[in-house]
């Protein structure tokens, strides 16, 4: 077999690899919390809900695994493929290894956006705190691409007009809790901001799960484009890619994935920086293949964290931005003391 064989054939086997234990990681976290549950029962559990069995279970047990654990462990999956995936595709997009879904402000206009609705009462509590992340994260992409001059300049003035975007909304989300939040008000937001999968339902991760699946399938679509930004844009371009499209749509989808994302669990960070580093350093360079290995990883990565959240210290959980950063900052600066000659 030939080198590039070898290396199909490893990626796509690390593929499948990935696909089979996902569900299994998922039932692990189904099984995991303050009341132990057999990884078997949780298991079948997860089946009977998915309706492929129709086991007898006892109802307690059966009802904390699918209608609590499973819907965090799906939305834990899905914000970390779509986290990995959005930073992969920036990344490759700006060409900058420091890139991350929130290097376009998006993040920081969530958290004005939930700050304002659950301290200022905006929206007289027809607003929920997500759809006000929603709109806030909305609202600083639509600032950013104002100020980066509608997409068309080049990526350093997009990520320049990211950093300032960022660096505003930070500073109303620090005015608003500053003013307006009393202590325990303040202890919840910070909460939030750091990063929380407590009280997810069904609809949100169901909710997230969709959009992040579209996204992936619209990335996937433009997999060979974003190849050919490797090389720089005019080569891009002379290779017949239509550039503004291409940034444009990837773009688009990239914000649109980080908002719901965002709305749903707040700010976790470390996510969309790493994740796509350590899927090149294993699956090479080729997009086609590293989107699903980053998306898997992904997954694979914030399910793991969420476990580490909820058993680090008995009986209180943890912030998961708290751990991402606790796990994601050392990898980076182990990938950047590997590279420091580049």
């Amino acid at each position: 077999m030939t080198k590039q064989s070898v290396y199909y054939w490893r990626t796509g086997l690390l593929i499948f690899c990935g696909i089979l234990s996902l569900p299994l990681m998922m039932a692990l976290a189904a099984a995991t919390g303050d009341i132990p549950i057999g990884f078997a029962t949780a298991f079948r559990a997860m089946t009977n809900g998915l309706g492929l069995t129709h086991v007898d279970l006892p109802a307690v047990e059966a009802g904390i695994v699918w209608q609590y654990r499973m819907s965090r462990a799906l939305m834990a999956a899905s914000c970390g493929g779509g986290l990995a995936l959005c930073g992969l595709v920036l990344q490759s997009l700006l060409r900058n290894p420091l890139a991350d879904p929130y290097l376009l402000g998006i993040s920081a206009g969530a958290s004005t956006g939930a700050v304002s609705v659950m301290l200022l009462g905006i929206g007289s509590g027809a607003i929920t705190t997500g759809a006000g992340a929603f709109i806030g994260a909305c609202t600083a992409f639509m600032l950013i691409v104002a100020l980066s001059g509608g997409m068309r300049g080049n990526t350093a003035r997009i990520i320049l007009a990211g950093i300032a975007g960022t660096q505003l909304f930070n500073a109303l989300t620090s005015y608003i809790v500053s003013t307006a939040a009393n202590a325990e008000q303040s202890r919840g937001v910070m909460f939030w901001l750091l990063g929380s999968l407590s009280g997810v339902r069904w609809p949100d991760a169901l909710l997230c799960f969709a959009v992040v699946i579209l996204g992936l399938l619209i990335v996937i679509c433009y997999g060979r484009s974003l190849d050919t930004f490797n090389v720089g844009t005019d080569v891009s371009a002379t290779l017949g890619t239509r550039v503004m499209h291409v940034r444009v749509i990837l773009l688009l989808t990239t914000a649109l994935m980080t908002a719901v994302i965002v709305s749903a669990i707040g700010a976790v960070g470390f996510v969309g920086l790493v994740i796509p580093h350590v899927t090149r350093m294993i699956a090479g360079h080729r997009h086609l293949l590293t989107i699903p290995v980053a998306f898997l990883a992904g997954c694979h990565f914030m399910i793991l964290a969420d476990l580490i959240s909820r058993t680090l210290i008995s009986h209180q959980v943890l912030p998961i931005g708290v751990v991402t950063a606790l796990v994601g900052a050392p990898v980076f600066a182990m990938i950047l003391y590997r590279n420091r000659e580049k």
